[in-house]
């Protein structure tokens, strides 16, 4: 008995220590988010109608004081919009962005950021990781849109929507510039 009682313990011991060493890491500097639309589609209480049409789901990347566009996301080249992982977005619905027809489904957000217009671009490719391995072959949509300039700096890349009589604007903003994508929703 008493030998059994030592194994029992010497078991418990090194349990103990295993577990004091798992180590978990700490926060992402650029955290995910999620944004919907619309904005209540996630939020639903029981006995309300509601669904999402759109979903992104991105990581947020903060200025911390530095010049983003034209320094550290230099202009012209392809961007992930965001951190880490590409920006996902997905459509419940089919949908028309700048003239294409863009059917229901998951797509990656890119975009080639100009001083006075970026080119949004809807690609085919997921789950990957920044903009290493982003193929044009892949993309489904590109639409240029007008940059606009804020008066405060927005601190982390922030996307948001707005409703719209057709459906919603894309808005992503950064720094001290945002851009809108109109999407119309069939």
């Amino acid at each position: 008995m008493k030998k059994l009682s030592f194994i029992v313990l010497l078991a418990m011991l090194g349990f103990s220590v295993q577990a004091q060493e798992l180590k978990f890491p700490g926060l992402d500097a650029s955290p995910a988010d999620i944004t919907y639309f619309p904005v209540n589609a996630a939020k639903v209480k029981k006995g309300e109608e509601s669904a999402p049409l759109i979903k992104v789901i991105y990581s947020r990347p903060s200025t911390k004081g530095r010049e983003i566009f034209g320094a550290l996301q230099p202009f012209d080249q392809v961007w992930r919009v965001g951190a880490n992982e590409s920006t996902e977005i997905r459509f419940f619905k089919p949908v028309t962005i700048g003239g294409k027809a863009i059917p229901a489904g998951t797509y990656s957000l890119f975009a080639i950021t100009g001083k006075d217009k970026w080119t949004v671009i809807f690609n085919k490719q997921t789950d990957r990781w920044g903009a290493y391995t982003y193929d044009e072959k892949q993309d489904i949509a590109r639409v240029e849109v007008p940059v606009k300039a804020l008066a405060n700096t927005v601190e982390a890349l922030t996307i948001v929507f707005t409703p719209q009589p057709f459906g919603a604007h894309l808005i992503i903003a950064w720094d001290k510039t945002s851009v809108e994508v109109p999407v119309t929703i069939k």
